[in-house]
């Protein structure tokens, strides 16, 4: 994952837990800029969920 900049906020510690748990290939594969984005709970990327698909649960 590459680095980015500090922000003022806190991450989400769930988000982070979910990120740590992750498989090696496929943190790998997240940029900085996507792993923010799920950390900060902004929107997120088509690139991120597509690499996440198979880790993600629809709601209803």
């Amino acid at each position: 994952m590459e680095k980015v900049g500090p922000r003022k906020q806190k991450p989400d510690p769930e988000r982070m837990a979910i990120l740590r748990s992750l498989p090696l290939e496929i943190k790998e594969q997240i940029t900085g800029e996507e792993a923010q984005a799920f950390l900060y709970k902004e929107e997120l990327p088509d690139s991120l969920l597509e690499k996440l698909k198979d880790y993600l649960v629809e709601e209803k």
